[in-house]
């Protein structure tokens, strides 16, 4: 096993939401700096503060979640979102009482893409539809990632565990 298992996953229609955001905030701009209204000034300030605030709403809420980081070394595993790596979340490997791989996780079943919370579920970073990391913690929560090469993931934690099992199962 490598001293540190690295994965990722990356949801290239985050970006066509990402441009959706750009345009509103270009259209922001363009109200404040060429607009010719001349009447009353709060209709203006108002159309310009909601096209700037829902760009840029849109603009970073997608981009945050285009792509998430996996990193996996003996004492913890960390996710890391968008290309900052921002949000962030470590989980202390001595927490984890279990790992299992789930081939089919969707963006639908955590109520969409992103940091997802759902009490009956656990926590969630799901930036696409695909096969990802179920982990659950001694506290009784679980937390499960989206990220490729999900199974190596699975067997990385493992063995760092010391978990016996073989093969990964679906969750």
């Amino acid at each position: 096993m490598p001293e540190v298992w690295h994965g990722s996953a990356t949801n290239r229609i985050q970006w066509l939401l990402a441009a959706v955001g750009a345009a509103c905030l270009a259209l922001g701009i363009e109200l404040a700096v060429d607009s010719a209204y001349t009447a009353s000034p709060a209709p203006l300030v108002m159309s310009v503060v909601g096209c700037v605030a829902a760009g840029l709403l849109v603009l970073f809420g997608t981009l945050a979640f285009v792509h998430v980081s996996v990193r996996v070394d003996r004492e913890c595993l960390e996710v890391r979102c968008g290309h900052i790596g921002v949000p962030r979340r470590r989980i202390p490997l001595d927490s984890v009482v279990g790992a299992d791989f789930a081939p089919s996780v969707t963006p639908r079943h955590w109520g969409g893409w992103g940091y997802r919370w759902r009490p009956e579920q656990g926590t969630a970073v799901v930036v696409r539809r695909g096969e990802g990391v179920v982990l659950q913690l001694g506290d009784g929560r679980t937390f499960t990632v989206t990220v490729d090469n999900a199974e190596a993931a699975v067997r990385c934690i493992r063995s760092r565990l010391g978990l016996r099992g073989g093969t990964p199962t679906g969750a």
